[in-house]
């Protein structure tokens, strides 16, 4: 199971260290995050205490208007499930009485002057990245026309050849060699790269090149959503390649299916033209429009 520390969010999101500085180890391993309300009237069946505790003004409000005994009463019963941390929004203050307890209970007590709405938001995307299922896969990623593809092939078939080329004509990189794709929910894969080689594409007979010293910065992105899974593959004589594909193949890593292509290398051919054509056909499918299926209905109007 993937973690991260308490550590890593401060240091991600410039929190501030109320209490608990000793316990910034404590590890998260759940995405989502929580604002417990029940829990503070006494009711305690479903509290997530795995989860990060976010407490926004609606809550420290009501903890104000509580006499010191209600409150410490129902802080203590919080605090004895040991969540990861608490995380106060909006600046608030008066807070010694949270203070006191996760001291007591090495619980890391922290602060944000974001407002609640928006940090919800950025912290549910950020553990939702940082804690999602990943493997990593030999290929290439590439972003073109704001479209993310995974290329893949054979050793030594062009894939980081055909990826330059994309670079050149405005398109840029994501990942080359090893790219680490994320599941960041059931229709959603992510690509990446694995820190290493980030920047870097492997040209055969040149060596290793940084894209972003060599295009400027525009020739590399850093992550991209995968909605094609392109294979690079020596040509075939004996085999068909104008087929209509009514029925498109699909690629399904971590369980989340991506449409495949299958593109047949032959010298001359534009590769990286028909990456692009792939990607700009993938769009007008999103959009509603077939091609196949527009020349199908024309064949049935005859």
């Amino acid at each position: 199971m993937k973690a991260i520390d308490v550590q890593q969010l401060v240091n991600r999101f410039s929190l501030e260290v109320l209490a608990g500085e000793t316990q910034l180890h404590r590890t998260i391993t759940k995405s989502r995050v929580y604002r417990p309300g029940l829990e503070f009237v006494g009711y305690f069946d479903f509290f997530p205490q795995e989860h990060v505790q976010v407490l926004g003004k609606k809550e420290i409000n009501y903890l104000h208007t509580l006499t010191e005994a209600e409150r410490n009463h129902h802080i203590g019963n919080i605090v004895k499930y040991h969540p990861p941390c608490f995380i106060v929004t909006a600046g608030q203050e008066g807070l010694k009485y949270l203070k006191k307890y996760c001291n007591e209970e090495g619980i890391p007590l922290l602060r944000t002057s974001a407002l609640t709405t928006d940090f919800l938001g950025n912290m549910t995307a950020y553990l939702t990245k940082m804690l999602a299922p990943e493997i990593s896969v030999h290929g290439v990623c590439v972003n073109v026309a704001g479209i993310g593809i995974l290329l893949r092939g054979k050793s030594g078939v062009g894939k980081s050849e055909t990826a330059h080329t994309l670079i050149r004509r405005g398109h840029r990189l994501v990942a080359d060699d090893i790219v680490v794709l994320k599941k960041l929910s059931p229709q959603t894969l992510l690509g990446t790269h694995d820190g290493k080689t980030k920047e870097f594409l492997a040209l055969r007979s040149i060596g290793l090149v940084n894209v972003s010293r060599l295009y400027g910065r525009k020739a590399f992105q850093e992550e991209t959503r995968i909605v094609l899974d392109i294979e690079l593959t020596q040509w075939q004589n004996d085999c068909l390649n104008n087929e209509l594909e009514l029925t498109p193949s699909f690629t399904e890593y971590m369980n989340v299916s991506i449409p495949h292509i299958e593109i047949q290398l032959q010298p001359g051919r534009d590769v990286a033209g028909l990456i692009e054509a792939a990607a700009n056909n993938w769009y007008l499918r999103q959009q509603g429009y077939s091609a196949a299926e527009d020349f199908m209905k024309r064949l049935e109007m005859d």
